[in-house]
């Protein structure tokens, strides 16, 4: 029987290493650590309010004061992003996380917007390789297909792109949230402040320990997902990694800062935008 069970582990550990994440049904199960703050995330697509509290984006116009760039990605295609570059000299670059959309008008209006208010460059960077969402549908497999291994990468790929002299601040909304903390974690020494709106934050005090700055987090306080607890959780493991955390709580729910979205709260969102961009401008 022993020896019948080892077997049978062999296969499935096999099996995992042979599977591509993106081609997994909802129904299936994902070959990695489940208790990964982003896989966490990506399995709320499974949740059918999760997904109603993403009614289709609103139209949104396209400010052009970018271009997309590409750049080496190891292990694989070359990864691609938004720039818009700033008028001045600097070193200071923002990387900017989409949400579970993807790397649509609205993630690059405000590229622009943060460049122009920062003096920084912007990266938005493209973690689903060119495909995009219109619907909660489909935007919840292109979440569940993401490879975070591409998406590390993808990250590297970035920060070489920008120059061995580039330091960085990060910011995501929902699915980008995480992928904002994960960045700031992954550039290590390299990166000077990190902004999390909404997104699921890494727990594990060991990995914490490695970040090299502090975090915004800002939270609503009727998200179902994102919760008043696990906010809490992540501001006690922060302290129990000697970091700190500055967690903005306002009276909205989930996706609230997004204008291009119906459930958008522009009294909650600008006076989010406001703490975000002191923090920033102070980085």
């Amino acid at each position: 029987m022993k020896q019948t069970a080892l077997f049978s582990l062999l296969l499935l550990l096999a099996a995992c290493r042979h599977t591509e994440p993106s081609r997994l049904s909802n129904s299936q199960v994902m070959c990695h650590d489940t208790g990964d703050a982003t896989a966490q995330f990506a399995s709320f697509a499974n949740d059918a309010e999760f997904r109603g509290m993403h009614p289709d984006p609103l139209a949104t116009e396209l400010i052009k004061k970018g271009k997309m760039v590409e750049f080496p990605v190891a292990g694989g295609a070359n990864g691609h992003a938004y720039l818009v570059k700033s008028k001045r000299k600097t070193d200071k670059y923002l990387l900017l996380f989409h949400e579970w959309w993807g790397l649509n008008d609205y993630i690059k209006n405000e590229a622009a917007m943060w460049s122009k208010e920062l003096g920084v460059h912007v990266l938005a960077l493209d973690l689903y390789d060119g495909k995009m969402a219109t619907t909660a549908d489909e935007a919840g497999k292109l979440m569940q297909g993401n490879d975070p291994v591409r998406s590390l990468a993808i990250i590297d790929g970035a920060a070489k792109f920008a120059g061995e002299n580039a330091n960085f601040r990060t910011m995501g909304w929902c699915f980008g949230g995480g992928w904002s903390l994960r960045a700031a974690l992954q550039l290590k020494d390299k990166t000077r402040g990190c902004v999390v709106y909404y997104g699921a934050p890494e727990q594990d005090v060991n990995k914490l320990k490695t970040l090299a700055s502090d975090v915004v987090f800002i939270h609503p306080e009727m998200d179902k997902w994102i919760t008043a607890d696990m906010v809490s959780e992540f501001e006690k493991n922060m302290k129990a990694a000697g970091k700190t955390v500055m967690a903005y709580h306002y009276p909205a729910d989930h996706a609230f800062a997004n204008p291009s979205s119906p459930r958008y709260n522009e009294k909650a969102a600008q006076e989010a935008r406001a703490v975000v961009t002191r923090y920033l401008k102070g980085k």
